[in-house]
């Protein structure tokens, strides 16, 4: 049962990347990062290739998380590639998010064993399934977000802190002093947001007597230091400046200089009247009546750090889902306890059966939720789709290939991996399909003129224009191209109430429920093609 339920967590999170294998901009600079170390390799030679000094970025971000995902990722590949599963550039993406996914399913894993160790095997199959059942982690947990780096430390001071014997009253001092510094690394290294959760944390432990006050600075002090050593070296290296450490540049950039607001602001509830009821669904009701139903003493530790991380972030005006994200293990823990004392109240009586069907239902509303989310995420990539279209069209070609990738695109899913038609291409792959034909793609934004053009990934489906006339206002539409294709994107659910109302004839409830929610698209992307280019 434990193998399967582990087996559970790994398939969801794999199920999740092969539905949506593409990328959004937020994930691009640790994805381009491991690219770059997979094609590039790490020497000082090749560092004037890596994507970051191409196009670089407004805040430098820490290499040590991609260096890592990519050195384990490289066995993988070679393994595929044997197999002859890595057929071009995009499957190495693929797999490096497979990895990633893997990796933070083996701390959910770790999570759900010490669950089953302190509360009970029962209380390990319901924290299993509401962690599947939910949709942000498991879509997000193969994706190179910072946040989805630092979830793996962060989840693994969590199984310390759980896994022990039922009667145990409080956690080792080794365990407690681990957490410390596995927090204290990903504070520093990864995402200094962590800052909160590890001084409550602290603070929690000394109030406790899990730790002396002494013992929790010592530990703090030495771990923290350790961890700006680590980033400052290998981070100074990467990016070629001195005494460099990238999240201190990110404090700096969004709290300090307050540039976090340049990308909207929202109330100081979003986190508890938005974020978290996305994040958690029902497991967010269920966190809290677990810790006031079923021996509080021991759950309530594990709520107040996550409390104390959310109070923090909604003092800053800029909010999002990922900055929180941290809590979702941690309380479904709590929201599994919630859920066995829900099923395990005696059903001869009334309220032990309207538990027992309050808990079924929890976990139904949250798969329903979580497969409307899904089925909208795999739909939202559109400039990765617009680049299979693009590169499917190599083995038509034999003159030199220049296509232009819009910012949409790039923002969409259009990543280094997806240009596989394009230098560098690893040994060990085979050559690309057309070649005879030298292809470059330009990730420029607005090119003055699209003359040399063959192919232009576009936001519209008319044809480029070229020139200008006084004062730039005349132009005129650059005759010769043709849309070969184009891509539609998820747009919004929509409600058919004709149908609800009304029906179709000979329609009944089973066929009006199936159609009352309908997924509506429109068109994203264009791809365009010189009709010379062939």
């Amino acid at each position: 049962m434990s193998l399967v339920l582990d087996s559970l967590i790994v398939s969801v999170g794999w199920t999740h990347v092969l539905l949506a294998p593409y990328t959004k901009v937020e994930e691009s600079f640790n994805l381009h990062a491991v690219h770059d170390v997979l094609m590039y390799g790490v020497t000082p030679s090749s560092l004037p290739n890596y994507d970051h000094f191409v196009f670089p970025g407004a805040v430098p971000r820490t290499f040590i998380g991609s260096v890592l995902l990519a050195w384990i990722s490289t066995p993988v590949i070679y393994l595929a590639n044997y197999f002859d599963l890595v057929p071009s550039k995009f499957e190495m993406q693929v797999i490096v998010r497979l990895v990633l996914a893997t990796i933070n399913a083996v701390g959910l894993c770790f999570i759900r064993h010490a669950v089953s160790r302190r509360f009970g095997r029962p209380t390990g199959l319901y924290y299993t399934l509401l962690t599947c059942s939910q949709f942000h982690v498991p879509f997000w947990m193969g994706r190179t977000l910072p946040n989805m780096f630092a979830m793996l430390p962060v989840n693994l001071s969590t199984y310390l802190l759980i896994d022990r014997a039922p009667n145990s009253l409080k956690p080792s001092k080794k365990s407690v002093s681990t957490s410390i510094a596995l927090l204290a690394f990903s504070a520093v290294v990864f995402r200094a947001e962590l800052a909160p959760l590890l001084a409550a944390f602290a603070l929690q432990s000394i109030f406790l007597g899990h730790a002396s006050f002494r013992r929790v600075c010592t530990v703090g002090a030495i771990s923290t230091l350790a961890s700006i050593a680590l980033t400052v070296s290998i981070d100074s290296y990467f990016w070629g400046q001195p005494y460099l450490w990238p999240e201190w540049h990110s404090i700096y950039f969004n709290v300090v200089e307050g540039k976090s607001a340049d990308w909207g602001t929202s109330p100081v509830h979003a986190y508890l009247t938005a974020h978290l009821p996305k994040l958690l669904l029902t497991a967010l009701p269920l966190s809290f009546f677990g810790a006031f139903s079923s021996a509080p003493r021991r759950l309530l530790p594990l709520l107040v750090p996550g409390l104390a991380l959310v109070g923090a972030m909604s003092a800053i005006g800029h909010k999002e889902w990922r900055f929180i994200v941290y809590v979702v293990p941690t309380w479904n823990v709590i929201a599994a306890r919630g859920l066995n004392t829900m099923v395990s109240y005696r059903k001869s009586a009334f309220v032990g059966r309207l538990l027992f069907l309050g808990a079924c239902g929890a976990l139904l509303a949250n798969t329903l939720a979580t497969g409307l989310l899904t089925a909208a995420a795999t739909r939202n990539y559109p400039g990765g789709a617009a680049m299979a279209l693009l590169n499917a069209r190599g083995g038509e070609f034999t003159a030199p290939v220049k296509a232009h990738i819009g910012n949409l695109a790039l923002q969409s899913g259009a990543s280094l991996f997806t240009l596989v038609h394009a230098p560098p291409h690893p040994s060990f792959l085979p050559l690309p399909p057309a070649p005879n034909a030298s292809w470059v793609y330009d990730r420029s934004d607005a090119p003055a003129s699209f003359a040399g053009f063959t192919h232009v990934v576009s936001e519209g489906a008319a044809p480029p224009t070229i020139g200008t006339g006084f004062g730039g206002f005349l132009k005129r539409k650059d005759a010769g191209w043709v849309a070969v294709g184009s891509v539609w994107a998820f747009e919004r659910w929509a409600v058919d109430r004709d149908l609800l109302r009304h029906g179709r004839e000979g329609s009944g409830i089973m066929e009006r429920a199936g159609g009352l929610l309908r997924l509506e698209e429109r068109e994203r992307l264009w791809v365009l093609e010189r009709m010379s280019g062939k």
